[in-house]
Formats: C-alpha cells, structure tokens, sequence
C-alpha cells in the first residue's frame, strides 16, 4: 500500500513539476491619463507528461503477463505433481515384483536345503 502511494505522489509531483507557467504584465494608459496594469498567468502541461492511457495499457500488460507466468507455474506443477504420482506407482510396482522374485528364490533354496538334508540323512542311514 506504501508502494501505492509513493508512485501516486510520484507521478502527481512529476506532473506539477512539469507544469509551465507564463505571467505577462500589460500597462494601458487612458485617454484621461489614468494607468491599467493587467497582469495574466497562463499554465500549459507540455504533451511530454506521463499519458494515463499508456500507464494503463503497460499496467495491464503486466497483469496478462503475471496472469500467463501463474498459469505457466501451475500447469508445470500439475505435471510435476502427475509424473511424481506416475513414478511412485512405478516404483511400488517394481517393489512388489522383486518382493515376489525374492520369495520365489527363498521357496527354492528352502526346497534345495530340505533335499540336501533328506540327502544327507540317508546317506547317514547307511
């Protein structure tokens, strides 16, 4: 809000600061021999000053622009957020397959101990 209110102050003062002003003084002497003195002042804003129209349009390409980068931004993280998901169900697939193969080669070995024993037993036996 400070911001706001510095730049208004700046561009008003700007504004006056670039007001020019022209005083004339006129002396008219009557027929009767009386003196007028007329004294004008005219102040003109040179064309130069800062055109409204042209702050408003730069203040609203700002806006479409910001508008545009947000849209960007979330777009990007939606996607982000989507692959991360896809990744993790990837992983979570892989887990569960080695976790299988890993029982699998468990069950074998357990089976090939158990022989070896069965083996080992009868060959005792005699």
């Amino acid at each position: 809000m400070k911001k706001q209110i510095l730049a208004a102050a700046a561009v008003a003062l700007f504004a006056v600061s670039c007001t020019k002003s022209t005083t004339k003084t006129e002396q008219v002497e009557s027929a009767d021999g009386s003196v007028t003195t007329t004294t004008t002042t005219v102040s003109e804003t040179p064309s130069h000053v800062v055109d409204s129209a042209k702050v408003d349009k730069a203040k609203q390409d700002v806006k479409s622009k910001m508008d545009e980068a947000g849209n960007k931004i979330d777009n990007a993280a939606q996607k982000t957020k989507e692959d991360l998901n896809k990744a993790g169900k990837d992983i979570k697939a892989e887990a569960k397959e080695v976790g299988q193969d890993v029982k699998d080669a468990a069950a074998k070995g357990a089976a090939k101990v158990e022989e070896g024993a069965k083996k080992l037993k009868e060959d005792l036996k005699k």
